[in-house]
């Protein structure tokens, strides 16, 4: 193995956002065992904005994906860079080919029982069998591979001043104070939790503690957030769209956060503050909030446990009613009647 101070690390995970967040240990963790070594992470340019400011990372290199010439640029100051570990944490055919083009001569990734395309092992020189444990504890061991030991788990993540003041400003303009977030949206519509219950919630959290909902919306989510609105009158959340640095600010001082398996959840997890999981399909023994000193809402049996991406809500997330929501968040804030 190369001496520490001359090892050059590429980071190969290219979404989502709570994929993003769960491989964030492992770099910090590799970043402790070489601090003097280079460390590059290539992501899709639509998630670079929350590692820009990454005090562990020297590169972050943006990918656009919709056109080949961009990523046959990408390929090119990969191979300028001459990384000597590539490190796939996604698990797919298209991240393990770039950890392959990028031309480092290391290239380690999950094996084929554990990479999410078993066929994408053969880009590999090094296989890390997966235990069956949260992600956050397989990426870990994909560090640890690389020579990286494991101790305290931590997130690095940094909040550029002109989110924090935008924030400010724009809850300050709402007579905002005490609130918490609501997160309604997701990737799969299976993982969701219906909007007229998020209304509800909101409703009875505001009748019950006063504090207003802040309906927090992703790209193409205004018509979502509009309902939980329209559903938890008479209360009146405030609906706010945000970037990613805005998010990260804006759950950072939310009281909570309430939302299924989303990216919002895991974020807010990561920054430190309270969040409740509303969970179905997934499995939180995987994918739930980390640390664990948060709370998850599941009725699903262990056959529902599907990851299956759906269209329609699933019937363990409609199995979730509002009073259980409404004690987590007690419970989680020490407000537990």
């Amino acid at each position: 193995m190369p001496e520490r101070g001359d090892e050059q690390f590429l980071v190969v995970r290219l979404g989502s956002l709570g994929d993003i967040v769960h491989t964030l240990p492992a770099v910090a963790a590799l970043r402790d065992a070489y601090p003097g070594a280079r460390l590059g992470w290539i992501v899709e340019r639509k998630w670079a904005t929350i590692l820009e400011a990454n005090p562990e990372l020297d590169e972050v290199i943006p990918l656009d994906r919709g056109s080949w010439r961009a990523v046959a640029s990408r390929v090119r100051q990969l191979r300028a860079a001459r990384y000597t570990c590539a490190i796939d944490f996604q698990g797919l055919y298209k991240s393990a080919i770039l950890a392959f083009l990028s031309g480092a001569g290391r290239r380690i990734g999950f094996d084929s029982g554990s990479a999410r395309e078993g066929g994408a092992t053969i880009f590999y020189t090094q296989r890390v069998s997966s235990p069956d444990a949260h992600i956050v504890e397989q990426n870990l061991g994909l560090a640890e591979a690389c020579g990286a030991r494991r101790g305290a788990c931590r997130f690095p993540l940094r909040i550029p001043e002109e989110a924090e003041v935008e924030v400010d400003r724009r809850l300050a303009a709402s007579g905002l104070a005490e609130f918490f977030v609501v997160s309604p949206g997701g990737g799969w519509r299976s993982k969701c939790w219906p909007p007229e219950r998020h209304g509800e919630l909101c409703r009875e959290l505001e009748r019950r503690h006063g504090w207003r909902a802040v309906v927090n919306h992703g790209p193409g989510e205004r018509k979502l957030a509009d309902a939980v609105c329209c559903a938890a009158a008479p209360a009146l959340p405030v609906v706010l769209s945000t970037d990613l640095p805005q998010l990260m600010a804006l759950v950072k001082r939310a009281k909570c956060v309430v939302a299924g398996d989303t990216g919002p959840l895991h974020l807010a997890a990561a920054l430190g503050t309270p969040v409740i999981g509303l969970y179905g399909p997934t499995d939180p023994k995987r994918n739930g909030p980390y640390p664990t000193a948060d709370i998850v809402v599941r009725n699903a049996s262990p056959a529902e446990t599907t990851y299956k991406r759906g269209n329609a809500y699933s019937p363990a997330m409609l199995s979730i009613i509002v009073e259980q929501v409404t004690s987590a968040v007690e419970r989680r804030l020490g407000l537990a009647r």
